[in-house]
């Protein structure tokens, strides 16, 4: 939808945000030169006009930097008729030699539903292979398979307006405040009108623990101990809902019996799970006497060789006491990605077919007939673990990736590239033709140039059902192409093409939505019949609306916003099943070589590998290198320190991070972010140390506990480099990128003293003037290169463990105007005017200094340091981080 502003403005586009699952509407107002401004949509449902860091930061991130243009074959531009032609076939010959199931396609939840919905009919239906998988699996498919375990269907009981309501927010394995910000300002603003209470569920004292009532700490992967030990709680103080229990499910005996096996008393629930048994007691009187109760979980819950029995955990209680379908209760299951949920409507996930159907044979032939599909699959493929080692064997010749990159977000991802390169055909739809996956080789390589955010447009599906609209506003950049597009001229080159001879996104989306009601009547979750004969023009200017949407329905702008409230499920008999859970069990240990447990997760201001917020210089201020969460009682045992460097070593790789000393880890614990990749640091791929062990039902991979070891790691010589353009890392060097105001920053450590660092970089500046300060002997050097009296480079090096303060320099790179003050500070390294410090609020970009100055000015609150500042005023996930700086400040004030 496009809403003109002025004869001489540019008309602004509604759109949706393409990171979290969270789906916050965007108001896109581009300037007609390749940008634009961005802003949260106040009339969009899921954020009420909020954006978080992330989304507030979208204009930041559109440039052509490092985009994929062109088709290219093995390294060398070739027309799309030429790449096409390869792909197809290529993929002919490797189905006629060795078979369809010799050919795989590897996902992504930033797809779009209509893309997602191509590839599945395509290799499903008609080049028949059953191996179709999605990064999704990596993020929310154990949630898939508890919800379909306990509800017959993969579908989200509830809604956002929950979270609203809710007496009792219950967090498990989620750092909401970080990862989906935008609802962790509706939780605090119902905290604020309403009481709600929140209790955080982590190993990690995040900061969304520091913000929660109560936070339980307990040992990783004993979520199973905690929830079956409530279980028994609600059953032991009457809690359950026996009438609800006996009409509407079903295994509710069995399912006690286990988890009385597990954690009988809060004694043993706490023994089980490293918790204090009060803080038990209270967390189950908590959750016993609050009737309006939602548990959230996510990446923490999911992420585990036992992911589904911990999400069945958690519904089991739910289920007890009938808490569910109703406003303000339920579990709910936060998705990661933007459409996450889309790709599983659509079949994107190995073990589903489509329109949430699978591989029942009267399934089978009512999607066989509506495609009409001569090749229709009948069983599952291959999940994405199970995928990667079958191209290791051989068994897979071909492997299509879109939109994603596993050689950073795969476990055991040296493994994943060294598969790779034995493929016959290795195919890439792509925005940029840096990442590790598009450097990737195999004996035919191609890449195809994809539409980005901006440019494509078509739906996606938030975490509560919410279908919106994302809406190109800028120009198709070189010989870019939709994702559906690409793979529909695939398909009509196999002789498919009267079944994918689709001309928009619109008809695509008919498709999609005429197959989820093909023969339903109601008995399957998912429907959106009621879409099924939209118009182009109603495609163009639909609003968000939660499915289902059943032709029945009467009104297609309608949805349902809960469901289950009538006691009715989709299981056979209509009745939901408690699900006896498995113990608690580590799928890795600690061991004398690793003795500690490595946790890997996400950070506040980045998204994924960093392919789109590394471009930001906002975003890259907060957290500016790969880095180690670490106890203080560990560092002290291991001879780490803060800001120092360690390496982590598994089994499969290890990697140099710097330290972070924290108590909100818990001891023999480390935790690590999974944002960096060899694009943006030299040894900072942490996702290729995590073994993966997959969920036996879900097959989502274990990537929050592998053993680990950890080594402090000295370099003689540490600093950072700011450049206009980038400039390449020096070989042996440990380093990291992020942008910068006005150009690119590299921080660095390396063996070489000062003087060696000098010789090697002093010489990129030909041509320059060049302003410099050494003092060799105690490992000091710091230089300055103008030209046109404008600041093009500035590079300090100091001895020792602890990197140059950067800040300063960053202040004075981003300034249109250098004065003679700038120039004595950039050599000196000391301030000659105040500095704004580290970034705290990426939103507002206030930094450290600005805020202790607020505080120290009176302000204190962290309502009143906003009023000062604006920091915290706009997504509010600085908000923990001010809060900790308030008490220290003021306590400085009163000595």
């Amino acid at each position: 939808m496009t809403v003109p502003v002025s004869d001489a403005t540019p008309a602004v586009v509604k759109t949706t945000c393409p990171y979290c699952g969270v789906g916050c509407g965007v108001l896109a107002s581009p300037d007609g030169q390749g940008g634009a401004g961005i802003a949260g949509d106040p009339g969009h449902p899921a954020n009420f006009g909020r954006l978080c860091s992330k989304g507030s930061a979208l204009g930041e991130t559109l440039g052509l930097d490092d985009r994929l243009l062109h088709p290219m074959v093995d390294g060398s531009r070739v027309t799309w008729e030429g790449a096409l032609g390869t792909v197809a076939g290529s993929l002919r010959r490797i189905a006629e030699e060795h078979g369809p199931n010799a050919i795989a396609f590897y996902l992504s939840g930033q797809l779009l539903t209509e893309d997602y919905y191509v590839a599945n009919k395509l290799a499903k239906g008609f080049l028949g292979t059953p191996h179709v998988d999605t990064n999704s699996r990596l993020c929310m498919s154990s949630a898939v398979a508890a919800h379909r375990r306990a509800f017959g269907s993969d579908t989200v009981p509830g809604c956002y307006e929950d979270l609203d309501e809710a007496d009792l927010i219950v967090l498990v394995g989620s750092n909401t405040a970080w990862c989906h910000p935008i609802l962790f300002r509706r939780m605090a603003d119902a905290k604020a009108k309403r009481g709600t209470r929140i209790v955080t569920i982590d190993p990690r004292r995040t900061q969304t623990g520091e913000e929660a009532d109560l936070h339980l700490g307990l040992r990783p992967g004993t979520d199973t101990a905690l929830f079956s030990g409530l279980l028994v709680h609600l059953a032991t103080q009457g809690a359950v809902d026996r009438g609800y229990v006996a009409d509407h499910t079903a295994g509710f005996d069995a399912a006690l019996e286990r988890a009385q096996s597990i954690a009988p008393s809060i004694a043993a629930t706490a023994a089980a799970t490293g918790l204090g048994e009060s803080d038990v007691q209270t967390f189950f009187e908590m959750f016993t006497r609050t009737r309006r109760v939602v548990t959230c979980f996510s990446m923490g819950v999911n992420q585990s060789a036992q992911g589904t029995d911990k999400g069945n955990a958690i519904i089991n209680c739910h289920l007890a006491t009938g808490r569910i379908g109703q406003p303000g209760m339920g579990p709910f299951s936060l998705t990661g990605q933007p459409n996450a949920m889309g790709g599983r409507e659509a079949g994107g996930l190995a073990n589903m077919l489509a329109a949430h159907m699978h591989f029942a044979p009267e399934e089978v032939d009512r999607v066989r007939r509506f495609w009409d599909a001569p090749n229709i699959i009948t069983g599952e493929g291959m999940k994405a673990v199970a995928m990667f080692e079958a191209i290791a064997r051989g068994k897979i010749k071909a492997l299509w990736v879109m939109g994603t990159n596993p050689l950073v977000s795969m476990p055991r991802a040296d493994a994943v590239r060294e598969a790779i390169a034995g493929l016959d055909l290795y195919v890439v739809s792509e925005v940029l033709a840096t990442t590790d996956t598009a450097r990737a080789t195999a004996k035919k390589t191609v890449l195809l140039p994809a539409l980005a955010w901006g440019e494509k447009s078509g739906t996606v599906t938030n975490s509560e059902r919410r279908i919106s609209r994302q809406r190109s506003f800028l120009a198709a950049p070189g010989e870019a192409r939709a994702d559906w597009a690409i793979m529909s001229d695939v398909a009509k080159r196999l002789g498919f093409g009267a079944s994918f001879a689709y001309t928009s996104a619109a008809q695509i989306f008919r498709e999609h939505a005429a197959l989820s009601a093909f023969e339903n009547e109601g008995t399957r979750d998912f429907d959106l019949g009621g879409l099924a004969e939209i118009s182009d023009r109603a495609y163009d200017t639909a609003t968000p609306v939660q499915w289902p949407i059943p032709k029945r329905s009467g009104d297609p702008r309608k949805g349902r916003a809960r469901l289950f409230a009538d006691g009715r499920f989709y299981t056979f008999d209509g009745r939901a099943r408690f699900v006896a859970v498995q113990p608690p069990a580590l799928a890795s240990v600690p061991t004398a070589e690793r003795p500690l447990i490595l946790n890997t997760g996400r950070v506040r201001d980045h998204w994924h590998t960093m392919t789109r917020t590394g471009k930001s210089q906002r975003l890259s201020a907060h957290r500016a290198a790969p880095f180690l969460e670490i106890h203080p009682d560990d560092a002290v045992r291991y001879r780490l320190t803060e800001g120092g460097f360690a390496r982590v070593s598994t089994d499969h790789a290890s990697a140099i991070l710097e330290v972070a000393v924290t108590d909100g880890a818990q001891p023999g614990n480390v935790f690590a972010p999974m944002h960096w990749s060899d694009m943006t640091a030299s040894h900072g791929r942490v996702v290729a140390l995590v073994r993966g062990a997959p969920d036996p039902v879900s097959g989502q991979p274990e990537l929050k506990a592998t053993p680990a070891a950890v080594t402090p790691v000295a370099y003689r010589s540490r600093g950072y480099l700011l450049t206009r353009s980038a400039m390449p890392a020096t070989a042996g060097w440990w380093w990291t990128r992020a942008a910068v105001q006005g150009g690119h920053g590299l921080i660095f450590a390396t063996q070489d003293g000062s003087r060696e660092v000098a010789l090697a970089l002093r010489g990129l500046f030909p041509g320059h003037e060049i302003a410099e300060y050494s003092d060799h002997a105690r490992g000091l050097y710091r230089l300055a290169a103008y030209r046109d009296g404008r600041l093009m480079a500035c590079l300090a090096v100091e001895a020792g463990e602890r990197r140059p303060d950067w800040e300063l320099a960053k202040q004075v790179f981003a300034a249109d105007e250098i004065t003679a003050a700038d120039r004595r500070s950039l050599l000196s390294g000391r301030a000659q005017t105040a500095s704004a410090g580290p970034v705290i609020c990426a939103c507002h970009g206030v930094g450290l200094d600005v805020i202790t100055a607020a505080i120290a000015a009176g302000a204190g609150s962290v309502e009143t340091v906003g009023a000062a500042c604006k920091a915290g005023t706009n997504c509010g996930s600085c908000i923990p981080e001010i809060r900790k700086l308030l008490p220290a400040a003021l306590a400085r004030d009163a000595a």
